[in-house]
């Protein structure tokens, strides 16, 4: 029931989710909530009010009526036509206010019932007239919250029980969950604004969140989601909190990680040598400002954010950058850089409108952009590229600094608190003790972190992001199945590990694990598994694992299987289903896979990685592979792609002669040494990788012979190729009666020769990335014509290559082919898990 009060919008005001308004009611001025509303009302308007709700725009007409006492909205209704519907939603529906959604909608309606959050979602019971339910439906349905994720909503009619008014009652009992948190999200603009109001009492609150932003899945420790199953447990709320947390009309009506500097989390500085105490912690805002005069001093602090600590320093003191290089034992590897806002972003990157985009979205990942200003020169050396992303907490904007600060500077270094290669550090003692010696200070807080969670990463690539890390902001979304997959744990792969669980037709992946070779990332594995698994209430009754007897990861998932079955699914088939299970192709279907990376264990036991399959979930047909070259050493070429190139040379058929860099990088003695490897293939293993190839062209035009982290000489060799237009394509010579194999000979030769031409560097990666992409649609027309498939699927991490891929992308196209590549999931082994899920359903 609802008695209509009508009522004159005078101004539209910034509110919960953008959508409040001041109301004149009979001469007094009202905050009122306009978000039930089909559109936003404009001053002078008339809206017909309900509990501090706008629910119907009315001409002056209505308004003039309902003073005169008629009630409006079904008053006097006979109770035989009320009805109560119970609705139960499930997916991505708590820790966004979702909750709050349904008080409102219900209220504006007049219906009456309750909503609570359960195991596999919310559910909830609204009674009423049968009209305001339909709309209440409908509500529901098209206009949840903004984070909100809706898999499926479920309607059924229940007996009426009367009564009055609408409640939010307590989360019913865990049980098996089917639902999770939202991911982390950036912290909006309704609270960067508070942040910066020195009038608000949230001024300089370095934990400032509402229900539109904040911290979610890294301190939730069970579901239903609820604060008493979060990190936030042990604060309990001052009076002014718990007012806001019980108004509806407050967009902090429900936000679980509510707090306020008299009731919240608060900041601690430690400083001195090694982590121990040299002096008594600093705490609030004279933390804050000590540590902001470290990073201006050049100093590194270790800070604790949403997912784990970073490590942080000024990005423009090359002395600083190069100090946390060294004790991060980094090698090469670029940096991330968070920036100040937007206008330095494009100062020192070339931005485009699809990395904007990503940098300013609620996930706030790291985005990858060309550089253009330079920063230190430590940041990213010899990388064409900048990681980029923007404040996505409040204390990131303090350490930034607001009006009236000093200055520091307008670019930070923010790496993973870590060794390279190892885990994120999460805890507050483990931090002392792991990142000493890396560190200067410790900026932490007492809030802890439940889940680690790295920054995700990513770049946009004609027009859709290409994801090459996925955590924070994006994990744990579920992943939409298109069959049913029985309750499953895949192990994932080494490099870049990510795990995941389904069961039905959802699948739930990890945030990055990270690589399989240090003992704690494998620990950290197993922690990860456990903790998705609690979350999705998915008990595996088998697991999955890559067919490489040598990979850790598998040994983990045998270590862990007990009596349960492992299945183990071939790397590249594993791309190839993961992009398949994406896009939502079919049990039956079959597609051509492109499955282009660095190193896979083949079914012949070579290092594949050049390959195309003719795949489904079931099966994979090798169709065409790269010609096989010698690896020789195993990691000794990896790291050393001179080594590869000197390989390819000699399969080529090209005497090693030091006019051609490769071969005037690689010392006399190992030259010696590799010519004996390959002449007998002692120490050797034949391989079709791509990546391998991408390496050794790095290193046959000078642009890297050896590399510090993987992919580096590709990269390079990327970065060259850009810009640079080209209607020349070298010649490969495709032959074979089982599978094709494409010889990579002719192009070697190819290339040195256009070297000895005086061909620059930059034309040549040109050249060799159009030959790569006319290769792939070369071979997927040969496919075609042999199998009549004309739907291709690339994966694997070559496919990181913008270059590459856009180019591979436009040929297939315009060749007829419909082309599936990653969008939710990387294309490196940070996605495999989801293809091994679906290889071992079709088993």
């Amino acid at each position: 029931m609802c008695l209509g009060i009508p009522g004159q919008v005078v101004e539209l005001v910034p509110g919960y989710e953008g959508q409040v308004a001041l109301v004149d009611v009979e001469g007094v001025a009202r905050r009122v909530n306009v978000g039930m509303l089909d559109a936003p009302p404009a001053p002078g308007d008339w809206v017909l009010l309900h509990m501090g709700f706008a629910v119907e725009l009315i001409d002056a007409a209505q308004a003039r009526t309902a003073r005169d006492g008629l009630e409006l909205m079904g008053r006097g209704r006979p109770a035989d036509q009320r009805e109560r519907r119970r609705y139960e939603v499930t997916g991505v529906v708590q820790g966004v206010g979702f909750r709050p959604f349904v008080y409102a909608a219900a209220t504006a309606l007049a219906l009456t019932g309750r909503v609570a959050n359960t195991a596999a979602g919310v559910a909830v019971e609204v009674e009423g007239a049968p009209d305001a339910l339909d709309t209440f439906g409908r509500r529901l349905r098209t206009e949840p919250p903004p984070l909100a994720a809706i898999e499926s909503v479920t309607e059924s009619t229940v007996d009426a029980v009367g009564g009055t008014g609408f409640t939010i009652e307590e989360s019913g009992p865990a049980g098996r969950s089917r639902t999770l948190a939202s991911p982390d999200v950036a912290t909006c603009a309704d609270c960067r604004a508070e942040l910066r109001d020195p009038a608000d009492r949230r001024h300089r609150h370095p934990f400032i969140t509402c229900v539109n932003c904040g911290p979610r899945y890294t301190i939730v420790t069970a579901l239903p989601y609820d604060r008493a199953t979060t990190t936030m447990a042990g604060f309990e709320m001052c009076a002014a909190c718990r007012r806001e947390y019980e108004d509806p009309a407050d967009r902090r009506f429900h936000a679980q990680p509510i707090a306020c500097p008299d009731c919240g989390p608060r900041l601690e500085l430690v400083t001195g040598d090694a982590g121990r105490h040299a002096w008594p912690p600093l705490h609030g805002d004279t933390a804050l400002r000590t540590a902001r005069e470290l990073l201006a001093q050049g100093r590194i602090v270790a800070v604790k954010g949403l997912g784990g600590y970073h490590l942080a320093c000024d990005a423009r003191n090359e002395s600083a950058v190069a100090t946390l290089r060294a004790r991060k034992r980094r090698g090469g590897k670029p940096f991330a850089v968070m920036v100040a806002d937007l206008a330095v972003a494009r100062r020192v990157a070339a931005l485009g409108p699809g990395e904007e985009e990503l940098l300013t979205g609620a996930q706030r990942p790291i985005v990858l952009a060309p550089k253009r200003e330079p920063l230190a020169a430590s940041v990213a050396p010899g990388n064409p590229d900048l990681g980029l992303l923007l404040p996505y907490t409040p204390l990131h904007d303090l350490l930034f600094g607001l009006d009236g600060d000093p200055p520091v500077t307008d670019s930070l270094v923010m790496t993973s608190g870590n060794l390279s290669g190892e885990p994120i550090v999460t805890d507050d003692a483990d931090a002392l003790r792991r990142l000493a010696g890396l560190a200067d200070a410790w900026l932490r807080h007492d809030r802890p972190i439940h889940v680690p969670c790295d920054d995700s990463v990513t770049r946009p690539v004609g027009g859709a992001p290409v994801p090459v890390r996925r955590a924070r902001g994006y994990a744990p979304l579920p992943v939409a199945l298109p069959v049913e997959v029985p309750p499953t744990l895949a192990a994932g792969a080494d490099l870049k590990n990510a795990c995941a669980v389904a069961e039905g037709r959802y699948a739930w992946l990890s945030p990055h694990v990270g690589d399989m070779d240090d003992l704690r990332t494998q620990e950290a594995l197993g922690a990860v598994a456990a903790h998705l698994a609690d979350l999705t209430g998915v008990r595996p009754e088998r697991l999955v694992a890559d067919a490489h007897p040598d990979y850790r990861s598998t040994r983990w998932a045998l270590g862990h299987a007990g009596d349960r079955p492992v299945h183990l699914a071939q790397h590249h088939h594993a791309h190839i289903a993961a992009v398949m299970g994406e896009h939502g192709l079919g049990a039956g279907e079959q597609v051509i896979g492109v499955a282009f990376d660095g190193t896979g264990y083949g079914t012949d036991g070579a290092v594949w990685g050049g390959e195309v399959l003719v795949c489904g979930y079931k099966s994979a047909e090798r169709f065409a592979h790269l010609g096989y070259v010698p690896l020789a050493g195993g990691d000794a070429s990896v790291l050393r792609p001179y080594r590869m190139a000197l390989a390819h040379l000699r399969h080529a058929g090209v005497e090693w002669t030091d006019d051609i860099p490769a071969v005037a990088a690689c010392p006399q003695a190992e030259r010696d040494v590799l010519a004996h490897q390959l002449d007998t293939a002692f120490g050797s293993v034949p391989t079709s990788s791509m990546g391998r190839l991408f390496d050794a062209v790095a290193s046959l035009v000078g642009a890297r012979h050896t590399v510090e982290y993987e992919a580096e000489a590709a990269i390079v060799l990327e970065g060259l190729a850009r810009d640079r237009s080209t209607r020349r394509a070298y010649p490969m010579v495709i032959g074979g009666d089982g599978p094709l194999v494409a010889d990579p000979a002719e192009l070697v030769r190819a290339v040195v020769a256009d070297l000895r031409a005086g061909v620059p560097a930059a034309e040549v990666a040109a050249v060799f990335h159009a030959t790569v992409a006319e290769l792939i649609a070369d071979l997927a027309g040969r496919a075609r014509d042999r199998t009549g498939l004309r739907t291709v699927a690339l994966g694997g991490g070559v496919f990181q290559n913008a270059v590459l891929l856009q180019a591979a992308e436009g040929l297939l196209t315009d060749r007829g082919f419909t082309v599936l590549r990653p969008r939710l999931l990387p294309p490196n082994d940070g996605g495999i898990a989801l293809g091994q899920l679906l290889i071992a359903a079709a088993s």
